[in-house]
């Protein structure tokens, strides 16, 4: 089974993670990670802490040769601005953070302990694992893209600048819309058969669990409230060759839990940052006095990194969903496999 559990706060030495489950006799290319790596940092509207950290792959164990061993897969990210230890207590916590219930679910004494965890630098390590699925995807001839669709209720790439430095202006924060799709996803991957093997199910999971994402759809997603199903459903055509095939994509390649063939096609909402220049009103968690939420050094837009990281999520799933198909052992026997699966369904 493949599965990652990341390490690290966000003002610690650095961040890890261990992938488990990749097949032996994949090539990785550091320079593909570091990529992506590079890609989460960017995007107009980002902060201070991108102009320090210069995040770059460590790997310390699963390969060989430049080949995967089939045995986990350590990697590191080093943190530059580690100062962790020295970082002022913070005691009114922000409204929409995990401040408040972060510290009333362990009883600690301050948010920082917190926010140390719960920060967005945590997902630097799931899109290094998210690239690695990317290399063994690219192998099945599966790629993964992105792009902001909406920023503060504005589309075009000028708008949605411009809405970007009138928050910053304004010592606000702004949220919006991006899209992942997935190309080359063959029919069959995920279940009806359990709720939790839903493939739907599994890629809404992964989008929610990026901080600040408040919604997920696929295809149409909320548009389906407004239509007559006559002008929602794919219709299905078949030709010699090139199989089932369908001449819309409403549904977002997934059909009962399960890949259909078609792109998968998703979009989440991303709210605005918690962090406000102008805090909004909180409490202290010691005096229990009302108080201005506590400030800390923030992003003002980070809805094109919030798509990177989607992409990576996207990606897990999916070469999860792979592996539980046709095997996981060997490159080799799963590309046989798959050959095989694919001469079928045509």
């Amino acid at each position: 089974m493949l599965r990652y559990l990341t390490a690290g706060e966000s003002h610690g030495k650095g961040l890890m993670a261990i992938l488990e489950g990749m097949p032996a006799g994949l090539k990785l290319d550091l320079n593909k990670i570091n990529y992506d790596l590079k890609r989460r940092q960017g995007g107009y509207g980002r902060g201070g802490r991108m102009k320090i950290e210069k995040d770059k792959i460590i790997l310390i164990s699963g390969l060989r040769k430049g080949l995967t061993l089939g045995s986990p897969i350590g990697m590191e990210i080093e943190n530059k601005d580690f100062c962790i230890e020295k970082l002022a207590d913070v005691l009114c916590p922000r409204p929409g953070h995990a401040d408040l219930p972060g510290v009333l679910k362990y009883g600690f004494n301050d948010a920082r302990s917190v926010l140390e965890r719960a920060s967005a630098r945590e997902t630097a390590a799931r899109v290094a694992v998210g690239a690695v699925c990317k290399v063994l995807l690219r192998e099945f001839k599966i790629d993964i893209s992105s792009k902001v669709l909406l920023i503060g209720g504005e589309c075009s790439p000028q708008a949605m600048m411009k809405r970007i430095i009138q928050a910053k202006i304004k010592n606000d924060t702004v949220g919006g819309i991006f899209q992942v799709e997935a190309t080359g996803v063959p029919a069959g991957l995920g279940s009806y058969v359990q709720a939790d093997l839903r493939l739907d199910a599994r890629l809404s999971a992964s989008m929610m669990s990026i901080p600040g994402i408040k919604a997920v759809g696929f295809g149409l997603g909320f548009a389906y409230a407004h239509r007559f199903g006559s002008l929602c459903h794919d219709a299905i055509y078949y030709s010699k060759g090139k199989g089932y095939y369908r001449q819309t994509n409403n549904a977002g390649g997934v059909e009962g839990g399960m890949s259909n063939g078609e792109e998968i096609l998703l979009h989440a909402c991303m709210k605005p940052i918690a962090t406000l220049a102008h805090p909004l009103n909180s409490v202290n968690i010691k005096s229990k006095k009302p108080a201005k939420a506590t400030v800390q050094r923030s992003d003002v837009c980070a809805v094109e990194s919030a798509a990177v990281i989607a992409e990576a999520g996207v990606a897990f799933v999916l070469t999860q969903a792979l592996l539980e198909k046709f095997g996981s052992d060997s490159l080799a026997d799963i590309k046989l496999s798959y050959k095989n699966y694919l001469k079928r369904i045509c």
